[in-house]
């Protein structure tokens, strides 16, 4: 098989050294180019002729953050992936970076040689998640789904009217129901789904999170 090619923005440099000496001893594998930030980067690869196949993408850099550069990075190589590779564990951050376009995420805690394996299951398409990254993750949607259990079959029927631009008293003639008691049921879906607004409302059903 040919070489991977791979890219890591770290701005640590024993890390840096560490997975640099690491990669370049495994067998079709080659490290490009290693930056301490997204800035530097982006500089580098727009004077490059030969581009990763792979980047390895810290967080917490010099510069814009990882999360912040993933778009950046993407709008040059649409067709890299990116694994995260960061210190970061908390929710929002997992979340941020699979929203903004990484396809995996690993711990710094993670052993040089499941790294690897990361690197080489992304290669062939796939996706790899720590394991207390991927609990996180499947933890997330579980919520979801727990949440979209919650709301009676009533207040169903009232978040459809909404989301079709229903006015309440709208609402409240289809479903034989006072304005009032759909004011009621309005103030209860909210606290039930935790949003204070028609348009967080609106927003949770276009990403099926209801």
């Amino acid at each position: 098989m040919d070489s991977i090619r791979l890219a890591i923005i770290e701005d640590d440099t024993l890390i840096q050294e560490s997975l640099k000496d690491y990669f370049n001893a495994q067998p079709h594998l080659e490290c490009l180019l290693i930056t301490a930030s997204v800035e530097d980067f982006i500089k580098v690869i727009k004077l490059s002729k030969n581009y990763p196949e792979i980047i390895l993408l810290d967080i917490n850099l010099l510069g814009m953050s990882g999360i912040d550069g993933i778009p950046l990075i993407l709008k040059k190589l649409p067709e890299v992936s990116i694994i995260m590779l960061t210190t970061f564990e908390d929710n929002d951050s997992i979340y941020k970076a699979l929203c903004a376009g990484a396809c995996s995420y690993l711990s710094k805690k993670t052993p040089l040689k499941k790294i690897l394996e990361a690197i080489l299951v992304v290669h062939l398409g796939g996706s790899y998640m720590s394991p207390a990254i991927a609990r996180k993750v499947a933890n997330h949607f579980a919520q979801k789904q727990i949440k979209s259990t919650v709301l009676t079959e009533r207040q169903k029927e009232i978040v459809t009217g909404i989301v079709a631009g229903k006015s309440y008293k709208m609402i409240a003639i289809d479903l034989f129901i006072s304005i009032d008691t759909v004011r009621t049921h309005i103030k209860n879906i909210y606290k039930t789904l935790e949003i204070n607004s028609k348009a967080e409302l609106i927003r949770k059903s276009y990403d099926n999170e209801l």
